[in-house]
């Protein structure tokens, strides 16, 4: 099953590079630099889980695969852009991302700051386009969840928080869960559900999407925090053992490592219990949940 998983998710990474190809602008022009940048931090390379979760919610609902395709690249490139600005010396300082110099290494701070501004606009002009989806109000809904998944309520509130656990290394586990449901789970969350949202699915399979993408967020954090302890380098393709020389508080550091492994693979199978009103429809989803546990870059 992995094996095949790894496959299929490789495939979709494939359909999902050339739909990003597609969407980002050309390069051969005066402006070329800051485009130049944008091909970078979105084609460097990357496993697409986002856009993964996007195409498996969309085929409960018999979603479009251009409906799909577009919205998991407009999600791609919120991603890529939350990449770029958390990899700036304002923020996490970091100068490998994906085996590759970050950005701001690559070209200039200033250039990274813009191509993030350029990704992160870009984003919404592919939702708000008819050709992601003939009907105008599953367009608005789409981009009012994107922008309350990206912006203060989520993803960037969460960045905020975690600038201020560097500060603070006696936070508790419950305000760990909430930095990361902000900066991590609330475009994950997006993911999921906006297949449901391109299907017009009813509101209790909303509700089934958004708890499993609610335990696959925080069981992939604690995951994360787990490489970044145990993990190497060359490996993971990011600098590692930030986190414990920053003194910063994270599962790993509060649970232990024995006990954060260990509840990682308790929130992965509480996630897919909450995929059982789907059936064997939702078995991409159900292995997601396995991979993220058990990734090792």
């Amino acid at each position: 099953m992995s094996n095949r998983f790894d496959d299929h998710l490789a495939e979709i990474a494939r359909v999902i590079n050339n739909v990003l190809e597609q969407l980002l602008p050309d390069a051969n022009c005066p402006e070329q630099r800051v485009l130049e940048a944008m091909h970078y931090a979105v084609m460097g390379g990357g496993k697409r889980i986002r856009p993964f979760l996007v195409l498996a919610s969309s085929r409960l609902f018999n979603v479009s695969e251009v409906s799909a395709l577009r919205t998991a690249a407009a999600i791609e490139m919120i991603h890529c852009y939350s990449l770029v600005h958390d990899d700036l010396p304002a923020m996490d300082n970091s100068d490998l991302r994906r085996g590759q110099p970050t950005l701001h290494k690559k070209f200039d701070e200033a250039t990274a700051i813009l191509a993030g501004d350029a990704l992160l606009t870009l984003a919404f002009e592919i939702l708000a386009h008819p050709e992601t989806h003939s009907d105008s109000q599953v367009r608005s809904e789409l981009i009012i969840s994107m922008a309350k998944a990206s912006g203060a309520a989520g993803m960037v509130g969460g960045q905020m928080l975690d600038l201020q656990a560097e500060k603070d290394s006696s936070l508790d586990i419950g305000s760990i869960i909430r930095l990361q449901r902000l900066k991590t789970g609330a475009i994950i969350a997006f993911a999921c559900e906006s297949g449901a949202i391109l299907g017009h699915a009813p509101q209790a399979a909303r509700q089934a999407l958004h708890a499993y993408a609610h335990n696959l967020g925080l069981a992939f954090q604690i995951a994360d925090d787990l490489l970044d302890t145990e993990g190497d380098q060359d490996t993971v393709g990011k600098s590692v053992g930030r986190d414990a020389v920053a003194g910063k508080a994270t599962f790993v550091s509060i649970l232990g490592v024995e006990r954060a492994r260990t509840q990682a693979y308790l929130l992965a199978r509480q996630a897919k219990n909450y995929l059982e009103p789907f059936g064997e429809k939702a078995h991409l989803l159900q292995a997601m949940a396995d991979f993220v546990v058990k990734r090792r870059h």
